[in-house]
């Protein structure tokens, strides 16, 4: 029996949008992120973005999309944003802003409006695969499409 896409927030906020976009199903095991995840779906690891959650030393939110097989350098990230530093949200924090489980965080049809940024070498792929909401879940969308539908920055913070 092939298991349906789960009806998540990310994937009503692209259907009414009218944005195309792929499901890609697949066991989520804790650990191993977006690397794991391309793995499995076959797909350049650099082309799955991950969502990270993040905050600055005031503890105002924003989420960061990153290649899935690379890392945000919160120092980078700080001096753009002219703050003092950045770090990693808690995750029950990040589930409370965004409606999602880590692991499983879309930056579609976040719970708390945030700014988002999204690191400018994503830009060179004409398609990539973010979570669509839930553990286990990837959505396959052109690159215009996603920074078409989020008001994201572009920042070069990759580490």
């Amino acid at each position: 029996m092939v298991e349906r896409p789960p009806n998540t927030q990310a994937v009503r906020y692209l259907r009414e949008r009218a944005i195309d976009f792929t499901t890609h199903l697949y066991r989520y095991e804790d650990g191993s992120g977006a690397v794991g995840a391309a793995e499995l779906l076959g797909v350049p690891s650099e082309q799955v973005v991950k969502t990270l959650i993040m905050e600055t030393e005031q503890g105002e939110p924003l989420c960061v999309l990153m290649h899935g097989d690379s890392s945000v350098s919160t120092k980078a990230l700080a001096r753009h944003l002219g703050v003092k530093s950045v770090r990693t949200s808690d995750p029950a924090v990040a589930e409370k802003r965004t409606g999602y489980r880590v692991g499983g965080t879309s930056p579609f049809g976040l719970r708390s409006p945030m700014p988002i940024f999204v690191q400018a070498s994503i830009l060179d792929h004409e398609r990539v695969y973010i979570n669509g909401g839930k553990r286990g879940f990837l959505m396959g969308l052109a690159t215009a499409d996603l920074v078409g539908q989020l008001d994201c920055t572009t920042v070069e913070v990759r580490a």
